[in-house]
């Protein structure tokens, strides 16, 4: 599988930087296309399905090719690939069905594919990505590969969209498709943040829509914890809570996981999280890491290299919002020596939330967290 990655602000870059992409050579039939929400996608997918090429795409808190980190702008990874090897599937769920549309998603491919490996992204920040992959996982079993990351919008916190040719929703599911048995598809969750504190209950809870915590509005002890103005006049409530403070699950049979809040509900002082947090669990606050983290990220896929996948044609990488207000022009660095690994192109998006497996552990919904996941044609 040969691939190229692009960049852009404007359709005539992109036009220009994809007509200077094709050759007898190379003849892309799929684009991963992460972009901002303040460029209009149809003229981007309108360029690309012109084409005849395939588009899985969303949009972004910021997004980059190789080192290059940008800012409303369009990334693009264009890959040569055969197209019996993939399928795009998309679906909404308008009636908060989560957990329905990912067992669609999973139907749908087995459909195709016997051994099928996933690569999604959704939208909408009150999502519950958790029953999303849980679906998937419930029809196609406990060894699924899966990985991706959920849109964003620039920070904006009101309307992320995913899109594919001729379809897209800001509460939708979008599914890349692979054929395991001609791509291999090996990826690895890191993430670093220190939980601080004593633990807490989660006292009442319906899936990620988390109302108390030792039976006080999460809001209020947001505010007392973290010293955060969660009153409806802080513009910035929404990054502060998911960057500043955010709740780390904690589990007994395994490592504990991020879920910070996303979405306030000011009626009653309860949140929205990026994934489910069961009535009755414990929880804890977090700290931001440290600046070592990134070279703990860049020595994980070193050693996925190492380890699993020795070669590969193309890099997808999904990395928390939250990273990028934490580490700011650092996450260069970071970008740089994933990218100096396996020296392939590589096209990435800052995501709300990720998905994938940490080294050894199961499939999980992940928050400030780094996705990176290679690509090799068999």
């Amino acid at each position: 599988m040969n691939a190229k990655s692009i960049k852009g602000k404007t359709k005539n870059e992109i036009q220009i930087a994809l007509r200077d992409s094709i050759s007898e050579k190379f003849k892309p039939t799929l684009a991963v296309v992460f972009m901002s929400i303040k460029i209009d996608h149809n003229e981007i997918v309108s360029i690309l399905d012109a084409h005849s090429i395939q588009v899985f795409g969303a949009t972004t808190n910021g997004e980059f090719i190789d080192e290059e980190l940008g800012s409303e702008s369009i990334a693009i990874l264009l890959l040569d690939l055969d197209s019996a090897y993939f399928n795009i599937h998309f679906e909404t769920y308008e009636d908060l069905d989560f957990r329905g549309a990912g067992q669609r998603v999973a139907h749908a491919a087995l459909n195709v594919f016997s051994q099928p490996g996933f690569l999604i992204s959704g939208s909408h920040m009150e999502t519950d990505a958790e029953a999303v992959v849980r679906g998937i996982e419930e029809i196609n079993g406990n060894e699924t590969i899966l990985f991706g990351g959920m849109a964003g919008d620039d920070f904006m916190f009101k309307n992320q969209r995913v899109f594919t040719n001729g379809k897209e929703s800001m509460q939708g599911l979008i599914a890349l498709v692979l054929d395991n048995e001609k791509v291999e598809i090996k990826g690895r969750a890191l993430c670093g943040w220190k939980a601080m504190g004593t633990e807490k209950t989660v006292t009442k809870s319906i899936g990620n829509h988390l109302y108390t915590v030792d039976n006080i509005p999460i809001l209020d002890l947001i505010a007392k914890y973290g010293g955060i103005d969660t009153s409806p006049q802080n513009e910035k409530l929404l990054l502060e809570m998911a960057t500043l403070c955010p709740l780390q699950l904690i589990r007994e049979s395994s490592t504990p996981i991020m879920r910070p809040c996303l979405v306030a509900d000011w009626d009653d002082r309860s949140a929205f999280t990026s994934g489910t947090v069961p009535q009755g669990s414990k929880v804890k606050f977090c700290l931001p890491p440290d600046f070592d983290v990134i070279e703990e990220v860049i020595s994980g896929c070193r050693d996925l290299k190492e380890q699993e996948m020795p070669e590969a044609d193309a890099i997808i990488y999904f990395t928390c919002a939250g990273r990028l207000l934490t580490f700011g022009p650092l996450m260069e660095q970071e970008i740089a020596g994933i990218k100096s690994i396996w020296d392939v192109p590589l096209v990435g998006m800052f995501s709300s939330s990720e998905l994938g497996r940490a080294k050894g552990g199961n499939l999980e919904l992940h928050n400030l967290t780094t996705c990176c996941i290679a690509l090799k044609e068999k």
